[in-house]
């Protein structure tokens, strides 16, 4: 098995061992157990905590003693334990519990980070913005939220949730508070389509106190700043495309290496666009409404790299793409930079509140496995051990299949983590087709295709956008 390949004109590496991958991290379980323990009081509401709730927020403040936010926590933990936790205690135990997130994941980061070798990039410090924020707004939404907290997820109903619509129309004008209200907006939209909580068969409660604990802490001035973007110029080689699709939008995340121009070591960046969508838009029609926003997935569909030129770019890797900055560049095959200059490529910083075990998201090369089935899931067996496939992310938009990744000799993917396990989700495959070895790669289609199933789903995308287009245009003229 081999996870990144040698650079050029060296020789192999000797390959790292992927039994890391299942060796237990120290303090992981006890950490991700505190973070349950306060869920579990989420559920049930803080406004009269069962004893046994209590108890968990004890365990939660537990978890925290000996670090700076001890005192505060343990000061939370008792008052939200008696039914009697202000805003600011609430806030505490959001912080308490995104902290604990937060050493999870950089446990988890760190194991990956010895198993390939790579170490991230420093973060620079956040640049202060302006603080006219419209104070009262964060503090209504607090409030919202603190409202949520002592009801629970089981005692939400529609009035308690539609709260939130007005903080959400007062908020969308502001650019600094528009990440707090998109959150706030999807959120309260999970939570009204769960109405009433007191008969629902089961609660996410580790994703909505994930969406309640970043919230909250967004509520905090300050806390989006961010440093300053940013300009990158050199070449970047795509390595594949990571598909968001819902009912409403969807979302294409290329990730690539970036070779800068002026020699410096390679690193790994990331380009997203993002648009809304009919829900009668599937497969590889969404391509038509992604690929007019940005020329970079052509290029994945064609295999050719981009030339770059002050692209700007965050302290977290993600260029913020704009057509003016890039043009088509040379053909560039994903697997080549994968077995050539992947290995050398620096791992982008991680922002304070981006620190979640389900933000992890690696480009690995895995190649020298087999393949085989447990049940519906697929794994590949390398020299030390199993990995687990997450073929369920491997989007619809492109001839990359559960089928192909099975029957695969070489894979470009995602080393993410989930549910207490490493998992890979490919991103592009090498396997064997009469006998020749192909390439199968989920942004294929990005520029077009002329694959069957692909030309009838562009057509029938052609069809929705041209109808719903016309609609637009006389609702307009009326």
């Amino acid at each position: 098995m081999q996870w990144f390949a040698p650079t050029r004109g060296t020789e192999p590496a000797t390959p790292q061992s992927s039994g890391l991958l299942a060796e237990p991290i120290a303090g992981l379980d006890e950490a991700l157990a505190a973070v349950d323990a306060l869920d579990r009081a989420l559920t049930e509401g803080l406004l009269r905590p069962h004893p046994d709730r209590a108890a968990d927020l004890t365990a939660l403040a537990d978890a925290l003693s000996g670090t700076p936010l001890a005192v505060r926590v343990a000061e939370a933990a008792g008052k939200a334990a008696a039914g009697a936790a202000d805003e600011d205690q609430l806030l505490a135990l959001a912080a308490a519990r995104t902290a604990l997130l937060g050493s999870a994941h950089d446990a988890l980061a760190a194991r990956i980070e010895e198993l390939t070798g790579r170490t991230p990039q420093d973060a620079p410090a956040p640049n202060a913005q302006s603080a006219d924020q419209t104070p009262n707004l964060l503090v209504a939404a607090r409030s919202w939220l603190s409202a949520l907290a002592r009801t629970g997820w089981q005692g939400i109903d529609h009035d308690l949730v539609s709260q939130a619509a007005q903080i959400v129309s007062a908020m969308l004008p502001d650019t600094s508070l528009r990440r707090l209200a998109t959150l706030l907006d999807g959120f309260a939209a999970e939570l009204a389509a769960s109405c009433p909580g007191a008969s629902l068969e089961r609660v996410p409660a580790r994703r909505w106190g994930d969406l309640w604990a970043r919230a909250l802490l967004l509520t905090v001035p300050g806390a989006t700043d961010a440093p300053a973007p940013g300009t990158v110029t050199g070449r970047l080689l795509p390595l594949g495309v990571d598909v968001h699709e819902h009912a409403t939008a969807v979302q294409a995340q290329v990730h690539a290496v970036l070779e800068p121009a002026g020699g410096e070591s390679p690193r790994l960046v990331r380009a997203s666009v993002s648009v809304p969508k009919p829900d009668t838009v599937v497969e590889a029609g969404v391509w038509q409404l992604l690929g007019p926003h940005m020329s970079l997935l052509s290029a994945v569909g064609e295999g050719r790299a981009m030339e770059i030129d002050a692209m700007p770019v965050t302290a977290e890797g993600d260029l913020i793409w704009s057509e003016e900055h890039a043009r088509s560049g040379e053909p560039a095959d994903a697997f080549t930079t994968a077995r050539v200059v992947l290995s050398t490529a620096t791992l982008p910083a991680t922002a304070p509140l981006a620190r979640h075990p389900a933000r992890l998201a690696v480009p690995v090369f895995l190649e020298g496995y087999t393949t085989r089935q447990e049940g519906d899931a697929t794994v590949f067996d390398l020299p030390s051990g199993p990995l687990a496939v997450d073929t369920d992310r491997v989007p619809t938009a492109g001839p990359l299949t559960p089928g192909s990744v099975a029957a695969s000799s070489a894979c470009i993917g995602l080393l993410r983590w989930d549910a207490g396990t490493f998992t890979v989700q490919p991103l592009a495959v090498e396997t064997t087709v009469r006998k020749k070895t192909v390439a199968l790669h989920a942004g294929a289609w990005a520029g077009g295709t002329t694959d069957k199933a692909g030309v009838k789903a562009e057509k029938a995308a052609t069809d929705a956008v041209r109808v719903l287009r016309e609609r637009a245009g006389r609702l307009l003229r009326k």
